[in-house]
């Protein structure tokens, strides 16, 4: 199911990843077009350096990722034959929830009530009005995830038995370069170091507490189950995404596609999103900034994840990723 040789079409001259040969320890690796990856660990003279750690000396590094890039004695090896992991192991990741005008609306009309008066076409554009008024005036809604749901972007993603509806969410994320702690929204796209991608993997059953529904959502149980974000397969740099708001985010489930829309649908953009964190947390170089889902999930399409199910997810200019689904073994 893993492909020999991972896709590099990504944009720009080169992406970041963390790879490994059979049996050795991870590294950082430095990835061009042409199937070619480079081991930072000692293109930089650093054993110990790992994919977080060259986010902390983010300003300093990249001038000389891009000299690497030309350098055709610098001990290039094939991708051909590497384990390719999650590209970076983040202290803290930030999800942005309801966060795709079309995908509440979405999900709003699937929650509906059978009791609700209206028609389908009312309900939709009330959500609708509501949904462009908090764009306008409202704040992004944010949440925490835990980094041990982190999994490599062609790993199989192993579903609980206890959850019941599991569901697909594929995500643009950004990734932090240096600390930011109250950053305007005009400056925030300053602190981003680049663009990933993951899948944000949800049990739609256990979103809400149902022994205390005032409690509201339990994100803990819902998207933390080990596996439960794939993530990658690369790092692409800022600079190579000319728009992060103006890209396509296209799922398949078993080849047929089940979402794919452009980030302009995003409500909050990435720069809303980042100083919008800032204001409270102080984003770390390696953190995650997950920027929501678009329409097209399993709950749209009454269609959950299930044994041997296979996600293909893109990005424009990203790369790809593919997971497999396996049920949980019963011990």
């Amino acid at each position: 199911m893993k492909p020999a040789a991972p896709s590099t079409s990504f944009s720009g001259p080169f992406a970041l990843g963390t790879l490994s040969a059979p049996d050795q320890a991870p590294f950082p690796g430095l990835v061009v077009s042409g199937g070619r990856v480079l081991d930072l660990r000692t293109a930089l003279d650093d054993p110990a350096l790992t994919t977080r750690g060259i986010f902390e000396a983010w300003a300093a590094v990249l001038p000389r990722l891009h000299e690497l890039v030309s350098d055709a004695d610098a001990g290039w090896q094939p991708l051909d034959g590497l384990r390719v992991h999650a590209p970076v192991e983040p202290r803290q990741i930030f999800q942005s929830g309801a966060n795709y005008r079309q995908h509440v609306i979405d999900l709003e009309l699937a929650h509906r009530s059978p009791d609700d008066p209206r028609t389908v076409e009312e309900a939709r554009a009330e959500v609708a009005g509501i949904m462009d008024r908090r764009a306008a005036e409202d704040l992004p809604y944010v949440f925490i995830g835990l980094p041990g749901a982190i999994t490599g972007p062609y790993d199989d993603v192993v579903l609980p038995a206890w959850a019941e509806q599991p569901d697909w969410e594929l995500e643009l994320a950004a990734v932090i370069a240096r600390p930011a702690h109250r950053v305007p929204v005009a400056e925030a796209l300053e602190y981003v170091a680049g663009y990933t991608i993951a899948n944000d993997l949800t049990d739609r059953a256990t979103v809400f507490r149902r022994d205390m529904k005032a409690i509201g959502t339990d994100w803990l149980r819902s998207k933390n189950a080990p596996g439960f974000t794939p993530l990658g397969p690369w790092i692409v740099p800022a600079a190579s995404i000319a728009d992060p708001d103006d890209l396509r985010v296209t799922l398949k489930l078993n080849g047929e596609t089940m979402q794919d829309e452009s980030t302009k649908d995003m409500l909050f953009g990435v720069a809303r999103i980042v100083s919008y964190i800032s204001q409270t947390s102080r984003l770390l170089p390696g953190d995650l900034v997950l920027t929501g889902s678009p329409a097209g999930n399993g709950m749209h399409w009454g269609r959950l994840l299930r044994d041997g199910d296979v996600m293909d997810g893109s990005i424009t200019g990203l790369g790809a990723q593919r997971t497999r689904c396996v049920a949980e073994v019963s011990r």
